[in-house]
């Protein structure tokens, strides 16, 4: 397969071959590498900046391979079609393999589950559009095909899926209603963490409505307007007010479980049916048996 750009000059060659092949951008910048994409001719790098006349050869076609292993696992699947699936996800589940993280994960349980998953997040996030951290349990969108990942991936990008979660916050937050809008990057003293900076930083919104209010805690609904590493997690901790439990940004381990933080609502536009689809999940075992808890010291 050749190409012949006519059309564009001086843009990188990835993001060009991104927006005319049906690849993404990471599988085209390994095709590359690999030499299975020339540039009149030769070996060339994704940074490369294309010309006008310039001629693009797909040498070799991407095979998509993987070395996640599928595994047997148990999924609460809420809901499935042939283009996307919504998972229930429960606590201490990781989402996709990592470092220290290469088995029994998310990504492992769906290879089994199904081989009928987009492959645009690159061979070892399969499906998956939007992550939840390990310890955060509820809902999650999965996607099937790439036409279903590219769309919702831009509805993510125009902040049109709503996301409604559920946290139990440390201390008693005096407002009832709050939006805290401030930017997330990398923590500099902690490359692990994520930390509110100006800094090679990303604008993060959230917007937070009182639930309940307890002796020492507060249960909160938090809407996402956007969907950075640890938003939630970074946003209480930096209002003065982290996540119950959580054991990097409160710093305590109480309960075996983690943050207390659930993704219960889900609100968005079926990407092939157009229909508007809404999903609800109820807090685990764990953070209702807590939460009685607090009920009857309240009492």
């Amino acid at each position: 397969m050749k190409i012949v750009v006519n059309n564009k000059n001086n843009e990188r060659l990835d993001k060009y071959l991104s927006e005319h092949l049906d690849y993404s951008r990471s599988i085209i910048t390994k095709m590359i590498e690999q030499n299975d994409i020339v540039v009149n001719g030769n070996p060339t790098k994704a940074s490369y900046k294309i010309k006008l006349g310039d001629t693009i050869e797909i040498i070799k076609e991407y095979v998509a391979t993987t070395d996640i292993e599928p595994t047997p696992m148990e999924l609460n699947i809420v809901y499935e079609d042939e283009h996307i699936i919504i998972i229930n996800k429960p606590n201490g589940v990781v989402v996709h393999p990592g470092s220290g993280n290469e088995t029994n994960t998310l990504a492992n349980g769906l290879l089994y589950y199904t081989q009928n998953l987009s492959d645009l997040n690159g061979e070892e996030r399969p499906g998956i559009v939007h992550r939840l951290d390990k310890d955060t349990s509820g809902l999650m969108l999965i996607a099937k095909t790439n036409q279903s990942h590219t769309i919702l991936s831009e509805e993510f990008k125009k902040h049109n899926v709503k996301r409604e979660y559920v946290a139990l916050l440390n201390g008693i937050l005096p407002h009832n209603k709050a939006k805290i809008d401030a930017p997330i990057g990398r923590d500099k003293q902690n490359r692990k963490k994520m930390a509110v900076t100006a800094e090679n930083s990303k604008n993060a919104i959230t917007h937070l409505t009182v639930l309940k209010r307890y002796k020492k805690h507060t249960l909160v609904s938090l809407e996402l307007e956007t969907g950075r590493t640890h938003q939630i997690r970074v946003h209480m901790n930096y209002i003065g007010y982290p996540v119950f439990n959580d054991p990097v940004y409160a710093h305590q381990v109480i309960k075996e479980y983690g943050q207390f933080l659930h993704s219960k609502n889900i609100d968005f536009v079926h990407p092939i049916t157009k229909e508007k689809m809404h999903f609800e999940s109820d807090l685990p075992a764990y953070f209702r048996e807590y939460i009685d808890t607090l009920e009857e010291e309240q009492d």
